[in-house]
């Protein structure tokens, strides 16, 4: 049995998801005595060596300048072919955008089954079965694989980024056919200078409860101070206070922050969809009887234009600010 993990890059840096994927990989590995090694499609990062910090022992690169824009369908090709040439068993994605638009099609390409949203490693005591999330968070899942490949996407932030293993992984080029892409990419716009949500460790996150986009300056405040990354509540996306990208929810992006602050968001059950799986949410709103409370670890109960620059002094005086 032999691990291989597909390492999501962008900007010349590798995405925290995937780093929690090689860890999640290399600890099932140690578990089952076999080795993990990873595959990087197009221009690698300078760093990749460092994967070997989280237990991957070689990482196979495809230096071809055509996938430095990503395309599902060549990205499956590409690699269901380093699956066979490696003869991998078991291959894990990060459940996140690319993750859950590769490792479908290659489930089908290669008949393996496939576990999406893992949140454990899978238990090989009867069968080989795996732990996963459903019901946007409210139940769980023991699903079992009985194909002779299988594909497991980890769900972010469920199982952590720990390091293992050695300082550096070996890096192998190899070489395999890429097919030409059926969708030409004219241009990519980038958002410059914000902390994507995806990647937050933090976020702050308002709604309408904040009664207009001219009172935004208390979330972006308390973001900067933690370092943290806005979000906003899809009612706020949809009269423009906000821009659509930093809508969190069912119909936004699911995110699963160590630290989720919700500031006059009562906590429809959309919005909580997208990010129950926080592991700390701290919620302010001035209705003791807002759903969120039910879903918070920590909640006050009060008007936010008299909390949060309480929280912000705080915050300062904490950092010496």
């Amino acid at each position: 049995m032999s691990i291989l993990v597909y390492i999501d890059h962008a900007e010349g840096q590798i995405k925290k998801q995937s780093l929690e994927a090689c860890a999640y990989a290399s600890a099932f590995a140690a578990q089952t005595h076999t080795k993990a090694d990873a595959v990087i499609l197009g221009t690698p990062p300078a760093d990749a060596a460092i994967l070997g910090n989280y237990g991957i022992q070689k990482v196979y690169t495809i230096s071809d300048a055509s996938l430095d824009s990503f395309d599902s369908q060549v990205y499956c090709s590409v690699i269901a072919q380093v699956t066979e040439k490696m003869s991998a068993d078991i291959i894990v994605f990060s459940n996140n955008a690319n993750g859950k638009a590769v490792a479908p099609r290659l489930s089908a390409k290669l008949k393996a089954g496939l576990v999406a949203g893992a949140i454990a490693l899978p238990d090989t005591s009867n069968g080989f079965v795996v732990k996963k999330s459903v019901f946007s968070g409210k139940a769980f899942a023991n699903i079992q694989i009985n194909s002779a490949k299988k594909i497991i996407s980890v769900n972010p932030n469920s199982f952590g980024v720990k390091t293992s293993g050695t300082d550096s992984a070996d890096a192998e080029s190899i070489s395999v056919n890429i097919p030409a892409a059926k969708t030409k990419v004219e241009s990519i716009n980038k958002i410059k200078g914000e902390i994507p949500l995806s990647e937050a460790e933090i976020v702050v996150s308002g709604g309408r409860g904040l009664k207009g986009p001219e009172n935004w300056g208390m979330v972006t405040e308390l973001a900067d101070l933690l370092g943290a990354a806005t979000a906003c509540s899809r009612p706020v996306a949809d009269v423009n206070w906000r821009p659509h990208h930093e809508h969190v929810g069912q119909t936004g992006l699911a995110i699963a922050p160590n630290l989720y602050f919700a500031i006059g968001i009562s906590g429809a059950i959309q919005h909580l969809a997208g990010v129950n799986r926080s592991k700390t949410i701290v919620v302010i709103n001035k209705d003791p009887e807002a759903p969120f409370f039910k879903a918070a670890d920590y909640g006050i109960v009060g008007d936010a234009f008299e909390v949060m620059p309480k929280i912000i002094d705080a915050v300062k005086k904490l950092k010496g600010k």
